[in-house]
C-alpha cells in the first residue's frame, strides 16, 4: 500500500517544512509515502474556489483509491483507531490511500461525496499548514502502534 498526503494551497512553510519532511520520512519506513501540493484556486467566490480546487483533486484520484478527507465535520478518530483504520486497508491490499486537505475554504461537496471516509482532527481550528504537520506525524504515530514500537505511550 501506498499513503499519499494531499494538500492544496502553498508548498510547506519553513516553520513545518522540516516537521513534515522528518515525519514523512519515517514513515516511509514502513509503508512509500509521497506529498502532492495542489495549487490554489484564483476564482473570486468561496464556492467557485473550492469547486476549482475539488475538480483538481477527484481529476487526479483513481476508481480504486481509498481516499479520506479531512473535514471539520468527520468522525474524529483516535491515534489507536487511526493505527486500526491503517492496518485494514493493508491488510484489505489497498494499493492507494490518500489524504485530502482542502484548501483556506475546505473542500466542496463533490470530492467530500467521492471520499471514503471523512476524519476530523479536533473540534479546534488549526492553521492550513500545521494540519500536513499534525497529519504525518498522526500517520507516523498509527504506524508505531502498528508494529507494537515505543513511539506511542498509551
Amino acid at each position: 500500500m501506498k499513503i499519499y498526503f494531499w494538500s492544496v494551497g502553498k508548498v510547506h512553510e519553513p516553520y513545518v517544512k522540516e516537521g513534515i519532511e522528518i515525519f514523512t520520512k519515517r514513515i516511509s519506513h514502513y509503508y512509500p509515502v509521497e506529498w502532492k501540493i495542489f495549487p490554489s484556486s484564483k476564482s473570486s467566490s468561496t464556492d467557485e474556489i473550492k469547486k476549482s480546487e475539488s475538480s483538481q483533486l477527484l481529476g487526479s484520484i483513481q476508481k480504486d483509491d481509498m481516499v479520506v478527507a479531512l473535514d471539520e465535520n468527520g468522525k474524529q478518530w483516535s491515534s489507536e483507531e487511526l493505527a486500526g483504520f491503517i492496518q485494514r486497508r493493508a491488510n484489505n491490499s489497498t494499493k492507494n490511500l490518500i489524504f485530502v486537505i482542502g484548501g483556506a475554504y475546505g473542500l466542496h461537496e463533490t470530492i467530500l461525496k467521492r471520499c471514503d471516509y471523512k476524519w476530523s482532527l479536533s473540534k479546534l481550528v488549526f492553521p492550513h499548514q500545521l494540519v500536513r504537520l499534525i497529519l504525518s506525524e498522526q500517520v507516523y504515530r498509527a504506524c508505531t502502534i502498528i508494529r507494537n514500537e515505543k513511539y506511542h505511550h498509551s
